[in-house]
């Protein structure tokens, strides 16, 4: 089984709307063969706290637009790791220092990656997931 259709346009939807606030890393993985609550995990980074609060808030905005509303949103108060639950995908925006220190991609790193669009990749176009 692999991510639905839906998923994989919320996801594309979601990096393209942090990607035009400068979120760096932006990847999307298919954790669907590991996961029976969801199909896609989107991961992005901001700089700083306010950063962050503004890729969560662009994201939410953009998914909104698709009829996507959020079952569960956490952590959007101290702005350094936020959750946003939207069924068929999770969306984590990290401070770049938690990105690194809680290292999401190498935890689900046998999950595949979605290909995104090279406007949906954010920062320098590539995230690389390190073993």
């Amino acid at each position: 089984m692999t991510a639905t259709d839906r998923a994989v346009e919320l996801a594309i939807a979601a990096a393209r709307a942090a990607s035009a606030l400068k979120a760096d890393e932006i990847i999307a993985l298919d954790v669907s063969e590991q996961l029976v609550l969801t199909d896609v995990f989107l991961i992005a980074s901001g700089t700083n706290e306010r950063q962050v609060g503004g890729i969560v808030d662009a994201i939410e905005e953009a998914l909104h637009k698709l009829g996507a509303k959020p079952i569960r949103r956490e952590g959007k108060s101290a702005g350094r790791w936020v959750l946003i639950d939207f069924g068929d995908i999770v969306v984590h925006v990290q401070h770049a220092e938690d990105r690194v220190y809680y290292a999401l991609e190498r935890l689900w790193k046998d999950c595949p990656v979605i290909e995104l669009p090279e406007d949906a990749r954010g920062g320098d176009g590539s995230a690389e997931i390190s073993a």
